[in-house]
């Protein structure tokens, strides 16, 4: 990974270079450059339709480049499948709506943040089992390990999502809108424990969301999206 100038010689492990990303109708991404280096925790804001989570995506690995470049974690996505990035990264996407007739725990979601290390067809053993009651007592839902999660709380839901994310041990964390749909009591409760994991860890951390009032205090840095490019970026305490 190279060097990073302007953020105090920290490596950079996300770079993204003129990135253009087009779709028969329309451009979801418009020559884009943007770097994030390691043990940063930024902040991308924008309205819908600003390319948020296409970026997201890009970094990924799940979505192509139509022009431009991008390398993450000394990887590009679009050479390696995917998958052996996607196994250091960890994605929490908004609230999902689960069958409640869909018989699978809480503990059964989060353990299967080991496959990503682990590979599908080997059984986590000890040290994961370990490391799943580890996540499931951090984000407070150790009493919830044996509930479907069908059944859990837009708020529930969200802590083990983010258990599940900590089992699989991330080099960067990707947080697409968390606490979209959840009340304002967990909205809080989730930016507390977000901060947190990232006070603690230093892993590099990417929040999306179109409300400013819902990035955690840990961002130090913005970057502003509209019409698929950046418009405005900067630290949180110029902008």
């Amino acid at each position: 990974m190279s060097e990073d100038p302007s953020s105090s010689g920290r490596p950079c492990c996300i770079a993204v270079e003129d990135a253009v990303v087009a779709h028969r109708h329309d451009m979801a991404l418009r020559g884009v450059s943007f770097r994030v280096c390691e043990g940063e925790f930024v902040g991308v804001i924008g309205p819908n339709g600003a390319g948020k989570t296409t970026l997201l995506t890009v970094i990924n690995g799940l979505t192509r480049l139509s022009r431009g470049r991008a390398r993450v974690l000394g990887i590009e996505p679009h050479r390696c499948g995917g998958h052996r990035l996607r196994s250091r990264i960890g994605y929490v996407a908004q609230v999902e709506r689960v069958d409640p007739r869909l018989p699978i725990t809480v503990r059964e979601t989060v353990t299967a943040g080991a496959y990503g290390r682990l590979g599908w067809f080997r059984r986590p053993g000890r040290t994961e089992r370990r490391r799943v009651d580890e996540a499931l007592d951090l984000v407070g839902v150790s009493h919830l390990a044996h509930r479907p999660v069908g059944h859990l709380s837009g708020g529930e839901y969200q802590r083990a999502a983010i258990a599940r994310v900590l089992v699989q041990r991330p080099d960067i964390f990707l947080f697409d809108e968390p606490t979209a749909s959840i009340d304002p009591h967990s909205q809080r409760a989730i930016l507390d424990l977000i901060q947190r994991i990232h006070a603690d860890s230093g892993t590099t951390a990417l929040f999306v969301t179109h409300d400013l009032a819902t990035l955690p205090a840990a961002c130090e840095r913005l970057v502003l999206m509209k019409e698929g490019a950046i418009w405005r970026e900067g630290a949180r305490t110029d902008m």
